[in-house]
């Protein structure tokens, strides 16, 4: 590239207005107390969840070089134009040892050049908002030089943060703060937390944003000649979070060829955190893979806004929230089902550490099935204690030297550690 040209996106994005009163990650004290540790700090997720503030953020911690690959100025940027670039930030800003490169994934063979300024004790930041990508290159030529940081649509407590609501940070809530909560939460179970969708309140940056996921992440990037059947497929996620799916009823309502090409385009789906699948939890490895999945989205704003349905879904909205939460603090999730169903078995090593069921309201017509899913998971992994979660209700019941909590979503989010 043209070395004036660079020179130009390089200033221009230096410039770029840092807000003080952004919203702190809840992710960021980890992220910037392991700045002195020597592996590159590689910020994965979707598209305009906040990533590049996070990059601000630490950056006016940890002063550094910074620069922004999705510019359409940089189109035609390739691995050679690295050392051109690092000799521009030395003439303009003199030496420093904190790189930060935004959405670098746009740049073939990036790695190469990162790699570089690790083995010459930089410390190195960098985005993505997309895994197989990010992956690929990390796996080739990073193995062992880095660590991974998931991030996600605002979560409760950071939604909290955005609308300068405070409450105790504390499994203890006041009867004042429980209300105000709950009218909070309200608010964020349908809004959820993408965080420009929140300042502006526009429908159509959400599908803004869904397209250019749509044609420049998955359409053009994979060479997908369908876009009927990806649309579709889309469509289909957003309007049926939380529910199980077989690949072969999905191929012949497409009218696809293959279950493999559905596979595929959900792998795209989760490549680019949009969609994601959870396995049902079996011993038996070949029915883990070939048992029907469960879909959840990363934010409700995309299934309340893009999704299709004739009734209120408020359970499985809620189930939803719950699912991401999870993702968040790093869990490994599945669902279990024999005789009933339980939404969610948390599972670390080779130990089943909690289960989860999810449901709006307990009443009368829904009280069985909800304790019995939630009773064979807890008997078939010998646990003591298990949750129900629903949108208020608040309570404990003991049944045969065994607890259930149930617990309102919102109270949750905010003590799961």
């Amino acid at each position: 590239m043209n070395r004036s040209a660079l020179k130009t996106v390089i200033l221009d994005q230096e410039n770029i207005y840092m807000a003080s009163d952004w919203v702190k990650r809840d992710t960021f004290d980890e992220i910037s107390s392991r700045h002195d540790e020597p592996f590159i700090s590689i910020i994965s997720g979707i598209r305009r969840c906040g990533k590049s503030t996070l990059l601000f953020q630490l950056k006016n911690y940890f002063d550094g070089y910074y620069l922004n690959f999705d510019d359409d100025r940089l189109v035609g940027f390739t691995v050679e134009d690295f050392q051109c670039v690092d000799e521009i930030f030395h003439e303009l800003y003199g030496e420093k040892s904190v790189y930060y490169f935004d959405e670098i994934q746009n740049i073939d063979q990036w790695e190469r050049f990162v790699r570089r300024l690790h083995q010459s004790n930089k410390k190195v930041y960098i985005t993505g908002s997309n895994a197989r990508l990010l992956s690929k290159e990390l796996g080739t030529h990073l193995t062992g030089r880095f660590v991974e940081y998931r991030i996600y649509p605002f979560s409760f407590s950071e939604y909290l943060n955005f609308k300068q609501i405070t409450y105790r940070s504390t499994a203890f809530f006041l009867t004042k703060e429980k209300s105000k909560l709950l009218s909070a939460f309200q608010k964020y179970f349908i809004s959820g937390g993408m965080p420009e969708y929140l300042q502006t309140n526009n429908p159509n940056y959400i599908k803004s944003l869904y397209e250019s996921i749509l044609y420049r992440d998955i359409l053009v990037r994979y060479h997908i000649d369908n876009e009927k059947a990806m649309k579709e497929l889309f469509l289909f996620a957003f309007s049926n979070i939380g529910k199980p799916i077989s690949f072969n009823k999905l191929k012949n309502k497409l009218a696809l060829k293959s279950t493999t090409t559905i596979k595929n385009y959900f792998d795209y789906f989760e490549n680019n955190f949009v969609v994601f699948l959870l396995s049902k939890y079996s011993h038996s490895l070949k029915k883990n893979i070939y048992a029907n999945k469960k879909m959840y989205v990363i934010d409700n704003s995309f299934s309340n806004l893009l999704g299709f349905r004739s009734t209120e879904d408020h359970g499985r909205f809620l189930e939803n929230i719950v699912f991401i939460e999870l993702l968040r603090h790093g869990e490994d999730i599945y669902y279990y089902q024999e005789k009933n169903e339980c939404d969610f078995i948390v599972k670390k090593g080779t130990q089943i550490l909690y289960a989860i069921q999810v449901c709006y309201e307990l009443n009368e017509r829904n009280k069985e099935r909800e304790f019995n899913g939630l009773l064979d998971a807890m008997n078939a992994f010998r646990l003591k204690t298990g949750y129900i979660l629903t949108f208020a209700d608040d309570d404990q019941v003991a049944i045969d030297e065994r607890e259930v909590i149930i617990m309102p979503v919102w109270k949750f989010c905010l003590t799961f550690h």
